[in-house]
């Protein structure tokens, strides 16, 4: 006792109040020889409202305020753990943490980030509660599973000295079937651990004996409400739903600091026992006393936010504990009870928002005004890991490419089914390729949000082709005389408001862009130009090319067509000079250039002279 009070003295949290409260722990403990740490878990559970009426009250704990152990850590830092893979067992033994029960801890504070990762549980503060507890399940005492042997059990809360909690589980997890006790290494009551108990080991029980169940179950609880444990007010109020005393959350804190400084793993059933036992806090209500005519004195309230908790003294009394190694407790007496504020119950688990997670939801990318073949799915799980139904999920449109849900909607809620789900209404790609997001977000205070990108692809093709076959020619310098049109299809099917690319080019696979030849109109420079990026299809996937000219140049040239989506077609292009007429060829109806007798062709228009008509000579007699 002396070296308990020199501790508490060290740490300069002792006041004369805080002293005789110290001397009352040592003195008053009730608890049964046989059973470990009547410190516990008590109740907590959603469901005791009803319990605190008719039991005496547990004023929302999740230990029913149980008693605790009291010892504080050492004031000096205890040893980090080295780089290596073996960690240390030498340092402070009230740094060591049995291997089973440090694993433990740190599985659950994996679990929780993953589930809630808003919660920022870490795995520390675990530790201070479990030393607080059980003395880390009496110093590691666990199976090769991390089941307690023997069971942890904490004293019947029976109301002398206690709070009072009549019987839940018909003794299946604390062997008493008239009164509830205080179950395992992190010491639930039955009725709390029948919302919030958890099966972290797999082995398909949800025990808590046994340290990975009850770290979870722990971890969970803590959680509750939407509890941030990164700030300080939401790690006092977390601390103060495990145990309504001020003096309880200053131990848990000291323990929570020790660790975050450092520890080490040893190995399992070698940790250092507690030695001291807190005072029970039975805390009845106002008018509910033994007859002496003394109300006992109701639990502590908890700080303020952002405040400090303030002791609340107890006087000493009670019985000796039988056994000083374990909590136990008297009553307190102070006749001049203070009013305390109302505690909110925690949500039980099966109702708590845990988490929201994507269902499924597969890649969100659909072609300009086409629906999405995705539609986004999300799965809301409680604080138990269980799907919840029920919950509204609003899902959000952001970004500039006109997407928008069925009936024109950028916002829609949706609730989730009995299987935890809900889908979002089927998306409809906007005109303007690009990226954007959809945002599902769950959950009131600290909400769960999840974000989705998505993209719209512009219009695409996989064919492309001219709608007739006739050639393509045009004399140097002149206009081609007819038009260049073309089909594009997508599956099949006309492919309308499809980009099109147009570009003159040196061969078929379009490396490389044409410097001669045919172009298409002169730019502002009078240059021509060569390549169009501006074209699109029209409604019956059609595109009617704007007029193409020739240069000086002679020759066979490629005009390139590409759409989006990979579709091309090569079209030839002719520029060559007009042919001279044959000879004999008719130039005029009813004219022919057949030539004269030099082989000369007459002038257009002049008609060939006959030849003279040659008179026989005469004969004479």
């Amino acid at each position: 006792m002396a070296a308990h009070m020199r501790r508490r003295l060290r740490r300069g949290a002792t006041t004369t109040a805080v002293a005789a409260a110290a001397v009352a722990a040592l003195a008053a403990s009730q608890a049964p020889a046989a059973t470990l740490a009547d410190g516990s878990v008590g109740s907590g559970d959603p469901q005791a409202a009803g319990e605190d009426t008719a039991n005496g009250g547990t004023d929302g704990a999740a230990t029913g305020n149980s008693p605790y152990y009291t010892d504080l850590p050492p004031l000096v830092s205890p040893d980090k753990p080295t780089a290596s893979n073996v960690l240390p067992a030498a340092g402070s033994s009230e740094a060591g943490i049995p291997a089973s029960v440090l694993a433990a801890y740190k599985q659950a504070e994996r679990t929780v980030a993953t589930t809630d990762p808003s919660c920022r549980l870490p795995w520390q503060l675990l530790a201070a509660i479990g030393k607080v507890e059980s003395g880390q399940a009496r110093g590691g005492r666990v199976d090769a599973n991390g089941t307690a042997s023997p069971r942890i059990l904490g004293p019947a809360l029976n109301g002398q000295g206690f709070a009072l909690i009549k019987d839940t589980d018909g003794g299946a997890y604390d062997g008493d079937a008239v009164h509830d006790r205080a179950v395992g290494p992190m010491q639930f009551i039955p009725s709390t651990w029948a919302s919030w108990g958890q099966d972290a080991n797999g082995d398909g029980r949800k025990d808590p004996n046994n340290i990975y169940d009850a770290a979870l179950a722990a971890g969970r609880y803590l959680c509750a409400n939407d509890r941030d444990l990164a700030l300080s007010a939401d790690l006092d109020r977390a601390v103060l739903s495990y145990n309504r005393s001020t003096e309880y959350l200053r131990t848990v804190r000291s323990w929570f600091s020790y660790y975050q400084r450092g520890t080490h793993e040893i190995p399992d059933g070698t940790g250092t026992l507690p030695s001291s036992p807190s005072t029970p806090s039975p805390s009845p209500r106002p008018g509910t006393g033994s007859g002496t005519g003394t109300t006992p004195s109701p639990k502590p309230s908890p700080a303020e936010p952002g405040g400090t908790p303030s002791p609340a003294p107890s006087k000493p009394g009670g019985k000796p504990s039988p056994d000083p190694s374990k909590p136990g407790g008297g009553g307190s007496t102070d006749p001049t009870p203070t009013p305390k504020p109302p505690t909110p119950k925690p949500t039980p688990p099966s109702e708590t928002l845990g988490s929201l997670e994507n269902a499924g939801t597969g890649t969100l990318r659909a072609t300009a005004g086409q629906e999405f073949d995705e539609r986004v799915s999300v799965l809301a799980r409680n604080a138990a890991g269980a799907p919840l139904a029920k919950v509204p999920v609003t899902f959000t449109v952001t970004g500039d490419t006109g997407t928008l849900f069925a009936e024109g909607k950028k916002t829609v809620t949706v609730w989730t089914g009995t299987d935890g789900t809900a889908t979002a209404p089927k998306l409809r790609a906007g005109e303007k390729a690009g990226e954007f997001t959809v945002t599902a977000v769950a959950g009131t205070g600290r909400a769960r949000t999840l974000t989705y990108a998505a993209k719209v692809t512009a219009r695409q093709a996989d064919a492309i082709a001219r709608t007739d076959e006739k050639a393509l020619t045009a004399a140097p310098g002149e206009k081609f005389a007819d038009a260049v049109t073309v089909k594009a299809t997508y599956q099949d099917a006309a492919a309308a408001g499809v980009a099109v690319t147009a570009t003159m080019v040196k061969d078929r696979l379009g490396a490389v862009e044409n410097d001669k030849g045919p172009h298409f109109e002169e730019d502002a420079d009078g240059k021509p130009v060569r390549t169009l990026t501006t074209l699109t299809t029209d409604a019956d996937g059609q595109l009617r090319l704007p007029e193409i000219f020739a240069d000086d140049h002679e020759g066979t040239y490629l005009l390139r067509l590409t759409t989006e989506g990979g579709a091309s077609v090569v079209i030839e292009l002719t520029v060559e000079a007009p042919e001279e007429p044959a000879p004999g060829e008719t130039t005029e109806p009813g004219e022919t250039t057949e030539p004269n007798e030099q082989g000369e062709a007459p002038t257009p228009g002049e008609t060939p002279s006959a030849e003279p008509t040659q008179t026989p000579a005469a004969t004479k007699p």
